[in-house]
């Protein structure tokens, strides 16, 4: 049987002769490449293409979202101008809404971070036993009927717990528990614990400040994230809080306070109160721990108020430290019998009358001054109002025994440091002023804190005034805070504690008041000693130059190379020396 091929018009359309069915594709997506009509894979290619056209796209848009969360709102380029040089600064946004605080050398004392606290939505809470028996296992601190109780109240936001570390948040989150919900907030962190505690306060659970500088500057701490930078020395802090809490072990002390501060300006270098408390727990403590004492404890100095009372008698003119007072016998002023507690010492000069600490000799250089002039000179250092431009909240005012009249009785008192309260701030602020050539500045702890000086005394006066307490130190009841080099100027003060009113003999406060070194004053120093009590050491005294005396020698002599005071030592102890150089 034959084959027969047909060549008609018809069939030869769709017919194609070798290599004909091959066509060359002229698209622009197609170059180069061979298809057949009606072909799968080209279908199949040009939707792939589109594919990836579509995906390249979202992708981004991906990108420029992510681009702009992360740099268009993270970071602000407005050009910020910093303290030490005209620079342009990138400054990142902070999660964190209050500022950081700084000691004077950058230190950080106190900080915040980012935590979350964990609330209920109640209404979505179904098994709220389940639920507080859960919690109850994460967060063992908090009971398991308190949990429940919480969980049974009817809100849309009831708070469980607050500051959550980041793994308590993952268990919690771990248990899936619909109606439980984070709130994203801050903490406020003091990673020295108690160092700092009466100088910084404490915040409470809504980060707003309650007391100490965190109260005073809480407006300024949480209007601006830039850090506020303090004067006091986290170094010399540390220093001087460890001598105290020695010295009222060793002397059986009730509590102890001291202020470091530079007399060029008033900055507060150091200032710490013992016992004291750790900020970063909230915890109730003792309402002792909790009392600033340096700003707020106010007491009868005693005699570290003789300081005062020869300055204002040199400054008056009507004294001279030439001049000598007969101490042999005592005093009379109106009914008032003035006694020295040492027995009678003859006639003394100024510079005797501190060394001895006579109340006579004091009682008789102001009754040749007189009660106007004690009383106008006592304002001038501010020993009659309260320090409110200082940045602490708690600062007390001082009392006048006597608050209606300042009589003959009260002029003589408060010359040897009775009949007025006052506080440790006051004190060496007023101190300061005497023996800094004569300019009172106003007390800071800010580092850009300073105050413009008034002058209270004169030059001459205060150069007079830092040759007799030099003496006071080099053989009076100050002895044992002569440290060798750095010629130590100070005024000790005993004076019966007084309670409810009366004064008990059996407690005392004891104070030492000084600076140095003499020739160029740099820094004051005042410690006091609360109830120190009489031992063996101490052959059965409580007087300051047997207390606050020596633990004031071991600050100086610690803080002093710190704050780089050069050990200068006089003519006389340089021959020492010398001559025992030659003799070995």
């Amino acid at each position: 049987m034959g084959f027969k091929v047909n060549f008609s018009k018809r069939n030869t359309e769709q017919f194609y002769l070798p290599g004909q069915e091959i066509k060359i594709s002229r698209g622009i997506l197609a170059a180069k490449s061979y298809t057949t009509e009606s072909d799968n894979v080209l279908t199949c290619r040009k939707r792939t293409l589109f594919s990836l056209f579509v995906f390249a796209a979202l992708y981004l848009v991906l990108a420029v979202k992510v681009s702009y969360v992360c740099l268009g709102q993270g970071i602000n380029f407005d050009t910020a101008i910093t303290e030490q040089a005209d620079v342009d600064v990138i400054r990142f946004k902070n999660p964190v809404k209050r500022a950081d605080i700084m000691d004077r050398n950058g230190e950080i004392i106190a900080t915040s971070l980012p935590t979350v606290n964990l609330y209920a939505n109640t209404k979505q809470i179904r098994h709220a036993k389940d639920v507080a028996e859960k919690l109850n296992y994460i967060f063992p601190d908090v009971s398991y009927d308190r949990f429940y109780s919480l969980l049974k109240r009817k809100g849309a936001f009831i708070y469980l717990k607050r500051n959550l570390s980041p793994a308590q948040q993952s268990q919690v989150n771990a248990l899936g528990i619909p109606g439980l919900e984070f709130e994203n907030c801050e903490q406020r962190i003091y990673p020295h614990k108690n160092l700092f505690s009466h100088v910084l306060g404490k915040t409470n659970i809504d980060n707003e400040g309650i007391s100490g500088i965190e109260k005073y500057m809480n407006e300024r701490l949480t209007s601006s994230t830039k850090p506020l930078y303090l004067s006091v020395d986290l170094g010399i802090q540390n220093t001087i809080r460890d001598e105290l809490l020695a010295g009222v072990k060793q002397f059986k002390a009730a509590g102890a306070a001291a202020i470091l501060m530079d007399v060029a300006n008033g900055h507060v270098v150091a200032m710490s109160s013992v016992p004291d408390f750790d900020p970063n727990e909230n915890i109730k403590v003792d309402e002792r721990a909790m009392f600033n004492f340096a700003t707020k404890g106010i007491y009868e100095a005693g005699s570290v108020f003789k300081v005062f009372n020869t300055a204002l008698s040199l400054e008056s003119g009507k004294v001279k430290t030439t001049d000598r007072f007969d101490t042999s016998h005592p005093v009379f002023v109106g009914r008032l019998r003035v006694t020295d507690p040492h027995g009678s010492h003859g006639r003394l000069t100024p510079e005797d009358i501190l060394v001895e600490s006579s109340n006579i000799g004091s009682t008789l250089e102001i009754m040749q001054v007189g009660k106007k002039y004690q009383r106008k000179f006592l304002q001038s250092i501010n020993m009659d109002k309260a320090l409110e431009e200082f940045e602490l909240p708690e600062i007390a005012k001082p009392q006048f025994l006597s608050k209606n009249r300042w009589g003959d009785v009260s002029m003589a008192t408060i010359s040897y440091g009775y009949g007025i309260s006052s506080s440790p701030l006051h004190i060496i602020t007023a101190f300061s002023s005497i023996i800094n050539g004569g300019m009172y500045y106003q007390p800071s702890l800010l580092h850009d804190g300073a105050h413009k000086g008034r002058r209270v005394v004169s030059k001459k006066t205060s150069d007079s005034m830092r040759t007799l307490l030099r003496a006071v130190v080099t053989r009076g009841t100050g002895k044992r805070a002569n440290v060798d080099g750095y010629q130590v100027i100070g005024k000790t003060g005993t004076a019966d504690k007084l309670e409810n009113g009366r004064y008990n003999h059996k407690k005392s406060m004891a104070t030492f008041i000084s600076a140095f070194p003499e020739s160029n004053p740099k820094y004051a120093l005042i410690v006091v000693m609360d109830d120190p009590k009489a031992s063996k050491e101490t052959f059965g005294y409580t007087t300051a130059g047997w207390n606050a005396v020596p633990v004031s020698k071991n600050i100086i002599t610690a803080v002093a190379p710190q704050l780089n005071i050069k050990v200068d030592f006089d003519l006389e102890k340089q021959k020492s020396i010398v001559n025992a150089a030659y003799k070995r």
